[in-house]
């Protein structure tokens, strides 16, 4: 396992620098004290490029432009690679880093890949390089009030996990370069592309594995009124999500992005056979009680993170996110990735079968999705 010492400077390439990548760049400013630099960046989108160079120019960060990942990676300058390019480019991408006869560790935004087929030959071609460590941006774990919610559970303050109710009530997507994520092609859908959070948080908190899914959803509000290359958006805009886990526990996805007038974006609620607790962000609240202690036993915290440096579009949790992930790549192979490829690729299976439930009117099961997408 190729590793850096902690007096060394660990450094980065960030692989797409659109809204997500200069999120990382700013999060990895904030860790400079940690011994981190950012010495290239590769997006073939030039203002993207020129935004990314003026933001690190403002770090005194100097850097090295390519346009292509296979460039920086050829360029032998970085450690550790950064992926957050569009969904549909991940796949190409990993494969070309996992191949590279230089070892590079590498932190890849959510989803893994589009397709489960994809999600299988990365997790595949990543098990022969045990010279490098791969972890996926599911970073929902680390936002305070849900990195508390789990810290409760996993204490068996609620028992053994029944229910898992996640509800994101928000704003549409964004619109980002080209207008990729407009299309279920580019993104693998919503509940692959957004959702895949909260599949990853269910399985977290069930402590278990998939095993079916059902889902409703539809295209209600939002872009129907835009047209790009003559194609009209096809991407869903709300939809509740059932899953059902091999221990007995179920798991209900609630999505809306239409919901902008919320007080919460996410609410989450994890109940057990001898109590619940709840999350709230942005509130960044925790409530949990117990039935013996009933309504009045009902304890409210408030959920911070001291280490946190910088708040960001994800409320620290990008952050933290990177805390654990240089503590991996500088453990010297002894500490593995704390969201690893198996985490990446389920959370992309049980959105794979959501949608496919979706279209198909019926419980999907996983076991088909993997099967069926076995590449």
């Amino acid at each position: 396992m190729a590793s850096v010492a902690n007096d060394v400077t660990v450094k980065y390439g960030i692989v797409g620098v659109g809204m997500m990548g200069r999120e990382h760049l700013i999060n990895l400013y904030h860790l400079r004290s940690q011994n981190v630099g950012v010495v290239a960046i590769a997006d073939p989108h030039v203002p993207s490029q020129q935004l990314a160079v003026e933001l690190a120019r403002s770090f005194g960060w100097p850097l090295e432009v390519f346009s292509g990942h296979q460039e920086l990676l050829d360029s032998g300058l970085c450690d550790v690679v950064v992926v957050s390019s569009p969904n549909m480019t991940h796949y190409r991408i990993l494969m070309d880093i996992i191949n590279h006869p230089k070892p590079h560790h590498v932190l890849v935004e959510k989803p893994l890949c589009t397709t489960v087929a994809d999600c299988k030959k990365v997790v595949d071609a990543a098990r022969r390089r045990t010279d490098m460590l791969v972890q996926v941006g599911l970073e929902y774990r680390y936002m305070p009030p849900v990195a508390k919610l789990i810290e409760i559970v996993k204490g068996g303050a609620v028992g053994q996990v029944k229910m898992v109710a996640i509800r994101e009530h928000r704003f549409p997507f964004l619109v980002k370069v080209d207008n990729w994520n407009r299309f279920n092609a580019n993104t693998g859908g919503t509940l692959v592309e957004k959702c895949c959070h909260f599949f990853d948080l269910m399985k977290l908190f069930a402590g278990a594995n998939p095993v079916r899914v059902m889902a409703s959803g539809a295209i209600d509000v939002n872009h129907k009124d835009e047209v790009y290359d003559g194609k009209v958006p096809d991407i869903i805009d709300d939809a509740y999500v059932i899953v059902e886990f091999d221990n007995g526990s179920r798991g209900m996805l609630d999505l809306c992005m239409f919901a902008e007038g919320s007080k919460n974006e996410q609410e989450i609620s994890v109940v057990g056979d001898i109590g619940k607790g709840e999350a709230f962000v942005p509130e960044s609240i925790v409530r949990f009680g117990t039935r013996a202690a009933g309504r009045d036993g009902v304890q409210t915290l408030k959920a911070e993170d001291r280490r946190v440096k910088y708040d960001g579009l994800h409320h620290g949790s990008s952050y933290l996110e990177h805390l654990t992930f240089l503590s991996a790549v500088r453990a010297k192979g002894e500490k593995a990735p704390a969201v690893d490829l198996q985490d990446g690729l389920v959370s992309v299976a049980i959105g794979v079968a959501a949608q496919l439930s979706i279209e198909k009117g019926q419980f999907v099961t996983i076991q088909e999705v993997m099967d069926e997408y076995h590449g």
